[in-house]
């Protein structure tokens, strides 16, 4: 009896050394339960009396009793998931799930007496703003005690006010109320109940009546801590759809299965634990070669990371009947920085243009809100880095930025349009985590939408004339001011000179001399994505630096290794170093060139062989799959890796 209730205790209690993943036993174990249960309420009798006329079920074998039972019953186990993997921070879920519904009745009941809408916009006001709030306090308190303290030179200590209260209410010292500690999931979960009460108060969606159907929203359990974010008129209208599973959505599902799996151990925590991680960890102790391949690397292990996490959440919801949107598009094909972030992480990218940059004026004009966000982030930036060169380049830039603006009256409308491009990215990149290293890589990637945009409609002469001018510039000062910094942008900015002038006075003539227009087409298009990889992996040095780090750690350590890795990567090369570093890490290095080549395969041959294994026979498939499954597990390694985005 005694060893049952430690059992029982051991599966019903929070550990937060081994949270559910989908990469554990555990997590099946538990899947397979709730798939079990699932089937069951399916299987249940029409219970017809329960039926109303005109319910969306339809009048089939589910009716709306039938679909609120399912909802409730997976409110319930998705509540136990996130406790699973958070422990007492539920308490933010259902305060959030609480808040969300309320204001939905809210709306309706203001709607429906014909109350005013400026009171139905101060409930708007408020339900966004609470849901920030909860967010800032728990992912951004040392962000901002960080800029108090540096604006007026006080010395204000971050308290973990939940954590006393929850150690109370419970008896228990349980939370360390020293430090806060970011919820897994806190800014998936707040980004869809704004989309919810957004939507709602603009009348694209009806309020949800049933708590345990609103709930079922905000908390379905596969993809709760790490999307994608799924948008209330995407998914509500499928709470009310009866089940139904094709035998070959049966079949995609268990791929996207066995994909996100294969990505996520095979890959990317391969090339995480064998090489990336030490790199990143100590980057002043290795060579140049291994800090300039750890961020190629590192490029491809987020992004095997996260789809991977994508995939499996896209193939355990559709087993259970639900259908999740597409989060990523191959993004290392992407032609420019623009094309980037409309292939990764599409349900943020799209959450942000329609919450965010759109309100802000979109490409009409920039609003007031557009400016003061623009200042205060770069403000906030040149606080928190407390140095020199950083404070030197932040006002640099909002000179030029004047300078520009004053100088060139007839684009002013097109400056004024890009500032809402650039505060949606510095957002962006804030969303991320609380550390001006992630600001950082957000300017960087606004920096080079408004370039490639700058630079789309200049002729191929103007094109050559400015690589050649910045190519100069910057070996010009890397001569007066030798520098790591400056050797890498001296190098870089020599590389795409000599390539555009390639492809405009040599390569593109001689296609067409020889009526090898297409052979034109096909390097060209390599060569932005070329530019566009490279480009995209050197803004992820500022990204990973502070991606593991604490909040209260995360600007000094993240800027340091930072600072670090460029001047190892800027410093003197050894050549001779590169073969015996490739010839002993040639597992990793394998493995990266096998999973670029996957990614840059074509959709239509991916497409082919996902429906190919869709549509094997059953006993066949049921092979596939142990195979693989035991195939996988070969790569576990003795510390499981958790997945990148929980920390955001």
């Amino acid at each position: 009896m005694r060893d049952l209730i430690t059992f029982l205790s051991d599966i019903f209690s929070y550990d937060p050394s081994y949270p559910l993943l989908f990469i554990q036993f555990n997590f099946w174990a538990f899947f397979l339960i709730v798939f079990a249960g699932l089937c069951l309420l399916h299987s249940l009798p029409t219970l017809a009396k329960y039926r109303k006329p005109g319910n969306p079920a339809g009048g089939g074998r589910d009716d709306h009793f039938k679909l609120h039972l399912r909802n409730g019953y997976l409110f319930l186990v998705s509540l136990f998931f996130y406790y699973k993997t958070s422990g007492l921070y539920i308490i933010l879920l259902i305060f959030s799930t609480i808040v969300g519904y309320i204001l939905g009745i809210l709306f309706d009941l203001f709607s429906r007496r014909g109350v005013s809408k400026g009171y139905r916009t101060l409930l708007l006001v408020i339900g966004v703003v609470v849901n920030l709030g909860v967010l800032f306090y728990f992912k951004y308190a040392y962000f901002f005690t960080d800029i108090h303290n540096a604006i007026f030179n006080s010395d204000i200590q971050v308290v973990n006010h939940f954590a006393q209260f929850a150690n109370h209410f419970t008896t228990t010292s349980r939370l360390d109320a020293s430090v806060i500690i970011v919820p897994v999931g806190i800014s998936f979960f707040t980004f869809q109940n704004i989309s919810y009460i957004v939507d709602v108060y603009k009348g694209e969606i009806g309020h949800v009546r049933n708590i345990l159907d609103f709930g079922f929203y905000t908390t379905f359990f596969p993809q709760l801590v790490a999307g994608p974010i799924i948008r209330a008129k995407q998914f509500i209208p499928q709470l009310y759809k009866p089940y139904f599973l094709s035998r070959r959505q049966f079949g995609v599902a268990v791929f996207w299965i066995l994909n996100g799996l294969i990505k996520k151990i095979v890959l990317s925590d391969y090339l995480a634990v064998n090489f990336a991680d030490n790199i990143f960890e100590h980057p002043e102790f290795y060579t140049p070669f291994h800090n300039l391949s750890a961020l190629f690397i590192y490029s491809l292990q987020v992004y095997a990371d996260f789809s991977g996490y994508t995939d499996i959440a896209i193939g355990v919801a559709m087993l259970m009947g639900f259908y999740l949107p597409k989060n990523f598009n191959s993004p290392y094909k992407a032609t420019s920085p623009a094309g980037f972030w409309k292939r990764w992480h599409i349900s943020l990218s799209n959450w942000l243009k329609d919450y965010l940059y759109i309100p802000l004026g979109g490409n009409r004009n920039a609003t007031l809100a557009s400016w003061l966000i623009l200042g205060g982030m770069l403000v906030a930036v040149a606080l928190m880095a407390r140095t020199f060169w950083v404070t030197f380049a932040v006002t640099t830039v909002i000179g030029l930025l004047l300078a520009v603006y004053i100088i060139f009256p007839r684009h002013r409308h097109n400056f004024r349009t890009n500032v809402n491009n650039m505060d949606t990215m510095l957002l962006g990149g804030l969303w991320h985590g609380p550390s001006f290293n992630f600001i950082i890589w957000g300017g960087l990637n606004g920096l080079g939408i408004l370039i490639y945009k700058a630079w789309k409609p200049q002729s191929p002469r103007t094109r050559v004339v400015i690589t050649q001018a910045f190519f100069a510039t910057a070996l010009l000062a890397d001569i007066i001011w030798p520098c790591p910094a400056l050797n890498v942008a001296a190098f870089w900015s020599g590389l795409i000179c000599v390539g555009t002038m390639l492809r405009y006075l040599v390569v593109n003539p001689l296609c067409q001399k020889h009526g090898k227009e297409r052979l034109a087409r096909t390097l060209e298009h390599a060569w932005s994505i070329l530019l566009t990889f490279i480009f995209i992996t050197f803004t992820r040095l500022f990204f990973r630096c502070g991606s593991n780090l604490s909040p209260a750690e995360a600007n000094e350590v993240a800027w340091n290794t930072a600072k670090n890795m460029v001047n190892s990567i800027g410093s003197t090369w050894n050549l001779s170093d590169i073969p015996l570093i490739i010839a002993n890490k040639s597992g990793v290095f394998i493995a990266f060139l096998i999973g670029m080549v996957i990614h840059w395969l074509p959709e239509r041959f991916k497409r082919r062989y996902r429906l190919w294994f869709a549509q094997m026979p059953l006993w066949m498939l049921a092979i596939v799959v142990v195979i693989t499954v035991f195939f996988v597990y070969q790569f576990i390694t003795a510390d499981i890796q958790p997945f990148i985005y929980f920390q955001f």
